[in-house]
């Protein structure tokens, strides 16, 4: 299923953000992003252990390969040469690797075999990152907290500043994920993020309450990169 955010969502996202910011001084970043890498050594891993895979099949049945590559030669020799059966050996090899590389440049199929923990791994990284550049220690008491969507992936994730590190424990975001996860996989981005800024504006209400001189710091927008 492809999701994608309408201007509707944005509008939404955005009004959420800047309604739980009316109750805490901190800061609220949304980023939505369509995937969070291209997987290109994915698709390369899998090309590589399929050469593998041929070269044991070779291995434990030589004879099959032989009979293989006699058919496809039209060798009428009662036995292949030696130098016939390692030159066809690695032009099979070389299909076969080329092959899977080519399949797997269409996305959604490279997007099927990359292992899960592979995208958690990949949407974390990029999560911290776009944290560092958009939120971290851009505001005077480092409350500033991003909620990142990785849309293909079907992932969340969320990366707090210090001081809210300092007083918030990370499982305490879970149900806030957990929400935005469930809306993602109906098809509902937007009410999802929408949700789960609710939530972490609730938690962070709580622990960061807003000051009389609190002025707003980051962009309340939904960024979509």
């Amino acid at each position: 299923m492809h999701i994608y955010l309408t201007q509707a969502d944005h509008a939404l996202v955005s009004a959420a953000v800047a309604e739980a910011e009316t109750q805490t001084s901190g800061e609220i970043v949304t980023i939505v992003a369509r995937r969070s890498d291209s997987y290109h050594d994915v698709g390369l891993s899998w090309a590589v252990a399929a050469v593998f895979v041929a070269l044991a099949f070779a291995a434990a049945f030589p004879g099959h390969l032989r009979g293989f590559l006699s058919a496809l030669l039209l060798d009428w020799e009662h036995e292949l040469a030696d130098w016939k059966l390692l030159m066809g050996l690695m032009a099979l090899l070389i299909v076969k690797f080329l092959a899977v590389r080519y399949l797997l440049a269409v996305m959604p199929l490279r997007m099927l075999v990359t292992p899960r923990a592979t995208k958690a791994r990949r949407v974390r990284r990029r999560a911290i990152l776009l944290f560092r550049t958009a939120a971290e220690a851009r505001t005077r008491g480092r409350t500033g907290v991003l909620i990142y969507l990785s849309l293909d992936e079907h992932r969340a994730e969320l990366v707090a500043d210090s001081a809210i590190d300092a007083k918030v424990a990370a499982e305490v975001w879970g149900d806030a994920m957990a929400t935005l996860i469930d809306a993602i996989r109906d098809g509902r981005p937007g009410e999802g993020l929408a949700a789960a800024v609710r939530q972490v504006g609730l938690i962070l209400s709580q622990h960061f309450p807003r000051d009389a001189d609190d002025i707003n710091e980051l962009p309340d927008r939904l960024i979509e990169l």
